[in-house]
């Protein structure tokens, strides 16, 4: 509980500059994204309540899915696996497990974000309303203000907005983060163990959960960029204009392909220490529980 607070207080900041790249319609870089037309270095901390408040749920929930659905694979997919070589393939097993823990995760993660990013976003685009001369909307106080107000016009699925990229993105991005674990562990733990003649169980499980992270947002960074968008247009946008191929397509036509990859360095800056971090307390907790 304690790390994963840690952990969101040090990777919120990345995490603002992140949204507000993947929302420029100018290419912001990420010094841009501390000017003071953003608010300020303070405002890089705006939105951070709801994901600090549902950081440790999220990562409990995704542990102990896996978990859970690690135990249903040995007990019921395992055993009938003998004739189809399934148990040579552990990352098999790592990337199906990890992905119904990145679905149950979704549940969570697909509020908090939407909250988060427009609790990010909202001083530049009341400037940006403000230039237009456009009607200014309503600032949010806080995730739960914006939670009631958004609640209260929009409904549940106002709340939910965004869940479809949001599926598509943890699906396949926690389903990949447990498998390349698992093999970035087998071949860094192979390659320190020839050259030094010792195991170094932490430092091979801080690398290989490091190079997982950075792997699995490459993988589905696009699908992020587009989710920000959804989940950032206007909330009485019309439906059709919310799908995410539309948006995409909006995207390369407009700033073309390289914007669906748009603060990725700075995604993956913050990916590696955070997920150096998280592997080794998840298996030094187990240690001592088991």
């Amino acid at each position: 509980f304690i790390s994963a607070l840690k952990i969101e207080k040090v990777g919120h900041p990345f995490d603002t500059i992140k949204v507000r790249m993947q929302m420029s319609r100018s290419g912001t870089s990420s010094m841009k994204s501390l000017s003071s037309s953003f608010g300020g270095m303070g405002s890089l901390f705006r939105g951070m309540a709801a994901p600090l408040s549902a950081s440790a749920i999220v990562n409990a929930i995704i542990f102990a899915s896996y978990g859970a659905s690690s135990r249903l694979w040995d007990t019921y997919v395992h055993p009938s696996s003998t004739h189809n070589n399934t148990q040579n393939d552990p990352w098999q097993k790592a990337f199906v497990c990890g992905s119904f823990a990145g679905f149950v995760q979704c549940l969570v993660i697909c509020p908090t974000e939407h909250l988060k990013c427009r609790l990010q976003l909202q001083q530049q685009q009341l400037l940006l309303q403000q230039h237009t001369n456009a009607n200014n909307q309503l600032l949010f106080r806080g995730p739960i203000h914006a939670s009631t107000a958004i609640f209260k016009t929009h409904g549940i699925l106002g709340i939910y907005r965004g869940f479809v990229s949001t599926f598509w993105r943890e699906v396949p991005a926690i389903g990949a983060y447990f498998a390349t674990y698992d093999i970035f562990k087998d071949h860094i733990s192979t390659n320190i163990q020839q050259r030094t003649g010792q195991p170094h169980p932490w430092l091979v499980s801080a690398l290989s959960g490091g190079l997982a992270g950075c792997f699995s947002w490459i993988m589905i960074y696009p699908i992020d960029v587009i989710k920000t968008r959804i989940q950032t247009a206007p909330m009485d946008a019309p439906p059709q204009t919310l799908k995410m191929i539309p948006v995409g397509t909006a995207i390369i036509q407009q700033h073309g392909w390289r914007s669906l990859f748009r603060g990725l360095s700075v995604t993956l800056f913050r990916a590696f220490p955070v997920n150096m971090i998280i592997f080794p307390v998840y298996e030094f907790t187990l240690l001592q529980i088991t």
